[in-house]
């Protein structure tokens, strides 16, 4: 068997329903896996993250500034700087020079010269970053409706609630674990256990925020599990990272001497673009992870025959006429899609044809998450030619702005032929 023509083919024409349930899980994460490599060259996410690297620069401080204003409103902020002064760029001049520029946002803004302007310089700086990791997100999952502005704030004001309070929270448990397990003769034992709670605290925390990150900036439905995941895997990758900074910066640390004091700048840098392209990796594993099985039977479809095409459409359209004049509970396309073993992509492609020719209506089914699928009229009146006329006059006709007398000609000739169905087939294309 041919490596190439397995990934390529052979592996996609396997539906998961043909699987047992170990074959099953390795099917899906090497599918997985290959569609997240296909979409890092594809999406060209290597680029995505050098435009999203650009537009965290300048919203660091402002970003910082905010989550340093929230936790300082519960009066922990102190916790925040720590929680910056533990990181492995921590070792270089970063963290006070970035701190140095947050406390003077805050002392201007509580100086009243905050006001107006620069308020507006500060909120501006953070939408457009949130707005182009939204961009970057709904690229990845083919979504090209973004968020009205009211929506938008909403989900980026929360974002920026939930880090400091979480932080605040994970911080408050770990204290507690430390003096409990000093001052609590019976909760002694848990001095073993102390150390590796609070490490998994850590890893914990930055697993719950990206994991936020992959479900809420989608501006499309992101099942939990497909956000979890990468969530975990990614935010772990992150913190090792971190648990590695010291032989990061040993590494990085030539750069020292190219920029003597400046050696700082290429680090951040550096620090912010593999951040950020692990963050659109996790966001494309989020993506292949939910859209595995729309994958499937990919470059066949490509190359399906109209004819078939046709076919399939009038079979699944049978099923749904079938089932609603025997009364019985209205399929989803997954649902269709699965019982047939038919793709996922293809079945969405059909019926979204059928709904938008009218043929079919969506309707809401108890405990679904998706609509199911009705006719739209009665079922005496759908015939083969009805569906067959309603999806070739789909879409725009005579948009041309300026045929020519001879095209013009043609096309009244083709329409009053094709009305003779019966005779139709028998005329050649140069009599027309």
């Amino acid at each position: 068997m041919n490596i190439g023509d397995f990934i390529k083919y052979d592996l996609w024409r396997i539906t998961t329903d043909e699987l047992g349930k170990g074959k099953k899980i390795l099917f899906s994460i090497l599918k997985t896996v290959i569609l997240v490599v296909r979409g890092f060259i594809d999406k060209e996410l290597n680029i995505r993250a050098n435009a999203l690297t650009y537009s965290l620069m300048f919203a660091i401080v402002p970003i910082l500034a905010m989550v340093l204003a929230i936790a300082k409103g519960f009066g922990f902020d102190a916790i925040i700087q720590d929680k910056l002064n533990s990181s492995f760029l921590a070792e270089t001049n970063i963290v006070p020079t970035i701190m140095e520029f947050v406390d003077r946002y805050l002392a201007t803004a509580q100086g009243g010269a905050f006001i107006g302007v620069g308020l507006v310089i500060l909120l501006v700086a953070v939408y457009t970053f949130f707005r182009q990791a939204e961009m970057a997100f709904n690229g990845i999952w083919n979504v090209s409706k973004t968020r009205n502005i009211l929506r938008q704030l909403t989900t980026y004001i929360a974002i920026l609630f939930f880090i400091p309070v979480f932080i605040i929270v994970t911080s408050g448990i770990s204290v507690f674990f430390n003096s409990a397990s000093t001052t609590l003769p019976f909760l002694t034992f848990l001095e073993n256990f102390r150390a590796g709670f609070i490490r998994f605290m850590q890893f914990a925390m930055v697993w719950a925020c990206f994991t936020l990150m992959y479900w809420g900036i989608p501006n499309t439905k992101v099942r939990f599990l497909s956000a979890l995941i990468p969530g975990i895997l990614i935010g772990s990758l992150f913190q090792a990272m971190q648990m590695l900074g010291v032989y990061i910066l040993v590494w990085l640390s030539r750069t020292s001497i190219v920029y003597g004091a400046f050696a700082s700048i290429p680090i951040l840098l550096m620090f912010l673009q593999w951040t950020c392209l692990m963050i659109l990796m996790g966001a494309e594993m989020s993506f292949a992870i939910q859209n595995n099985e729309d994958f499937n039977y990919e470059h066949d479809l490509e190359r399906m025959s109209r004819r078939y095409k046709d076919f399939v459409t009038l079979y699944i359209l049978s099923m749904i006429i079938r089932r609603y004049n025997n009364g019985e509970t209205a399929l989803t396309a997954h649902e269709i899609a699965r019982q047939e073993h038919l793709p996922v992509r293809l079945v969405n492609q059909l019926t979204s044809r059928l709904l938008e020719i009218k043929i079919l209506n969506p309707t809401w089914v108890e405990n679904k998450e998706d609509p199911g699928l009705i006719p739209a009229r009665g079922t005496q009146t759908i015939t083969v030619s009805m569906v067959s006329d309603c999806i070739d006059r789909q879409g725009t006709e005579a948009f041309i702005s300026n045929p020519s007398d001879e095209m013009l000609a043609f096309w009244e000739r083709f329409l009053a032929l094709r009305d003779k169905k019966n005779k139709v087939n028998d005329i050649l294309v140069s009599e027309i």
